[in-house]
Parts: structure tokens; sequence; C-alpha cells
């Protein structure tokens, strides 16, 4: 389990950084093209979303793999639970379907990545 929790982390992290330096580096109007949910947020909500999620990113691996504060990991896959039901719910008032299918896989896997590192598997 350990093997898949490391695994997951990994898939995770590097989903999350890539969209969250897309989010906060890119202008609006070009990731409108991409994403359509960014026309309704400011562009500093949309860098901010983007900076939540590279940090989250780096939170999944850094403190694991250098044993300092390894508790941030768990708090990391955490914060990106909350993060994929706030993007479910604005999916869900935008009629996104296949949004919400992808934002479900991503938080059941920061779920189980959040309940192995906090539980039986922890640092």
């Amino acid at each position: 389990m350990n093997v898949f929790l490391w695994i997951a982390q990994a898939v995770l992290a590097a989903m999350f950084a890539i969209a969250g330096v897309m989010k906060a580096t890119q202008p609006k109007d070009k990731l409108a093209e991409k994403l359509p949910w960014v026309t309704d947020f400011s562009p500093a909500t949309v860098r901010f979303i983007g900076f939540v999620e590279f940090a989250a990113a780096l939170g999944l691996i850094l403190p694991a793999v250098t044993g300092i504060a390894p508790v941030l990991t768990p708090l990391a896959a955490t914060g990106l639970v909350i993060t994929m039901i706030l993007a479910a719910i604005i999916h869900a008032s935008r009629k996104e379907p296949s949004a919400i299918a992808f934002n479900a896989v991503l938080l059941v896997l920061a779920a189980v990545v959040a309940w192995g590192r906090f539980g039986p598997y922890a640092f």
C-alpha cells in the first residue's frame, strides 16, 4: 500500500503542478480556450487557484522526501480534497458533468492519500 500511496502522490503532484503553473502564469484569455470556467473569475482568483494547486503539489512530495514536517503531506492531500469539492461545485453550476467526473477521480485519489498518510501508512 505504501508504494501505491507514493504513486498516487506522484501522479497528483505532477497533475497539480502542471495545472497550477499553467493557471498562475498564463493570461486569463489564453486559459479560457481550454478552461472555460475561468471566465467566471477574476485573473487574481485564477492565479491564486494556480498557486494553491502548485503549493499542494510540492506539499505532496517534498515533506515526505526530506523528512521535514512530513505531516504536511496528508495536509496537502486534504487541501486538494477541499479544492476538488469546490471545483466540482463550480462545474455543477456550469453544467459540466465531464469536469465533475474528473474532479471526482482526483478527489478520491487525494482522499486515499490523506487517509493513508494520516493513518496506517504515516511517515
